[in-house]
């Protein structure tokens, strides 16, 4: 299937074309249809999948369609709701990609920055508003905003909502909208409280559900490496020379985390920056353009933050820590892989940090290939002091977390090796060193064999 069988106007069909897109990802194949036909739309897509495309292209045709119909000032047609100010950009930039030969206004607010840019733009009039709940809200009650026109209205990542706390915002929100109206609503979980909401938004709505959270793309490649904490630094500036890995998203689980690790790839003459919630939203704006723009080959972010992070060709994500709940994992190296392009994602875990990966293995239901040959690797007497500590502190009741255990651990020295020799080292055969992923070290030793990463871009 390609985009052309899918009724899309020449206008749009022109734009994708310019961006290279051809074929629908499943998401987008399945829920432009039903969009176009004006019906509600429950769907359920983990990020990475195509889902603002999904969403954005069919909101440009209907509302190009229909152009013209009014007088005077543009009016607001199209609410996007989105909960992080990167995500909002994130749309943004589809909106202006995919619409420019539709005619057709939109612009993004959010918080933390200045207003006057965002509301000379309304006060200019626009067809399409993506926004984040509270300057929406902050807008409206100033009278910048108003909603009474919308007919198409989007709540996007509806989990990630109720996980920040805005689902009263939402709420409010859904207050002034009108009643008739075409309503779509993403989230990447359906558990009982989203689809309350849900309920409370759609009327008949056709339901849309691809790859569920519990799994990663098949084009990503993982791998993980076992080090210990004080020596992930050394490793990832030992991986970051190989010339492959041209586009980095590191993920650390604190603010300050980010900040070291960016200072750290800095000073040894790698571009980095970080981003997280501390930073100023110019700053936050700043650096994930200068990313984009591979102006800064490495980007260090919390999740929070890297939350709606979409860019094009993606090389690496390298979980420098292990997150403590094995969702996120998911979240994280979706990043990568999008759209069917193929990724990398490369894990280091501390020895402590054995039973976070337990637990990844078990939701995403197979092993994580182990690379063993670098030149930091943990002892057997590492795994066994880690896995000691943890038993006390469970006696104590005052584990570090993760919902896994220290099972399948060959020779004592972690997760089971996915090559499996007896030694607890890699298989040195050749299809183990197929499935080497760009970044990581040949475990056969020796040699400057470059390994392909290109990622043909098909799909938007």
């Amino acid at each position: 299937m390609t985009f052309e069988n899918l009724n899309l106007i020449e206008p749009i069909l022109k734009a994708l074309k310019t961006e290279g897109y051809t074929t629908p990802t499943p998401i987008q194949a399945k829920s432009i249809p039903l969009i176009l036909q004006k019906k509600d739309l429950l769907g359920c897509a983990q990020t990475g999948t195509g889902k603002t495309a999904a969403f954005s292209i069919p909101i440009l045709q209907l509302l190009h369609e229909n152009q013209g119909n009014d007088k005077g000032q543009r009016k607001i047609k199209a609410l996007i709701l989105t909960p992080t100010r990167e995500l909002a950009l994130q749309i943004g930039d589809s909106l202006a990609a995919y619409g420019k030969h539709t005619g057709l206004k939109h612009t993004v607010i959010f918080g933390g920055v200045p207003q006057k840019k965002q509301t000379d733009a309304l006060r200019a009039g626009i067809d399409i508003l993506v926004a984040t709940p509270g300057r929406l809200l902050d807008l409206m009650a100033q009278k910048y905003v108003h909603l009474q026109h919308i007919e198409l209205f989007v709540l996007d990542e509806a989990d990630r909502m109720l996980d920040m706390g805005f689902v009263n915002d939402v709420r409010k929100v859904l207050k002034v909208l009108p009643e008739k109206k075409q309503s779509l609503f993403f989230s990447a979980t359906m558990a009982p409280e989203i689809m309350k909401l849900s309920d409370t938004i759609l009327v008949d709505p056709a339901k849309v559900e691809v790859t569920p959270v519990s799994s990663t793309a098949n084009t990503i490649q993982q791998s993980v490496y076992y080090v210990k904490g004080p020596d992930k630094r050394k490793l990832l500036l030992h991986l970051l020379r190989d010339e492959e890995m041209e586009s980095v998203l590191v993920f650390t689980r604190t603010k300050r985390g980010a900040d070291r690790v960016a200072k750290d790839i800095a000073s040894a003459g790698v571009t980095a920056e970080a981003i997280h919630g501390n930073k100023a939203q110019n700053a936050r704006v700043r650096a994930l353009d200068n990313f984009k723009s591979r102006k800064t080959r490495v980007l260090v972010a919390t999740d929070i933050a890297a939350r709606g992070i979409d860019v094009d060709d993606l090389s690496h994500v390298v979980n420098y820590e292990l997150p403590n709940e094995p969702e996120t994992y998911v979240h994280r190296i979706g990043r990568t892989g999008r759209a069917g392009a193929s990724g990398i994602a490369l894990s280091f875990c501390g020895a402590d940090e054995v039973p976070y990966l337990a637990s990844i293995q078990k939701l995403i239901s197979k092993n994580v290939p182990v690379i063993d040959n670098h030149p930091y690797p943990l002892t057997a007497k590492d795994f066994a002091e880690a896995a000691s500590t943890i038993k006390e502190q469970k006696k104590k009741g005052g584990s570090r977390g993760g919902r896994g255990n220290w099972g399948n651990k060959p020779s004592g020295e972690g997760q089971q090796r996915s090559a499996g020799s007896s030694n607890g080292t890699q298989s040195r055969s050749s299809s183990a060193n197929s499935n080497r992923p760009a970044g990581g070290p040949r475990n056969s030793g020796g040699g400057n064999r470059r390994w392909s990463s290109s990622k043909p871009k098909t799909n938007a």
